[in-house]
């Protein structure tokens, strides 16, 4: 079988836009959700920057400045993208992003 790259994933846009962001110290959404994936994606093989703090609070904060009441139907719809990728990295045998 061959290894498929990790572009084709889905949820690879937030993951490869959250090691940017913490590559380059801006605290995203995206470098949020990276930061709470980041024990899987390194057993996964990815090369990550240090993760945020406290990334699940921090989250759901930022989602609810934004979002107001709509914040925990985000934060579950973007961890939700976040194991999609987890799983398919996994199958695909992806080991790096």
């Amino acid at each position: 079988m061959e290894r498929r790259d990790a572009r084709e994933l889905p949820g690879e846009d937030l993951v490869r836009r959250g090691i940017a962001d913490l590559e380059s110290g801006t605290e995203s959404v995206d470098a949020l959700l990276v930061s709470i994936g980041a024990p899987r994606l390194r057993q996964l093989g990815l090369d990550l920057p240090e993760p945020i703090e406290s990334p699940e609070h921090r989250l759901y904060e930022l989602l609810r400045a934004e979002h107001g009441d709509g914040a925990h139907s985000r934060y579950n719809s973007l961890v939700r993208r976040l194991v999609s990728f987890e799983q398919a990295a996994a199958v695909a045998g992806v080991s790096g992003a």
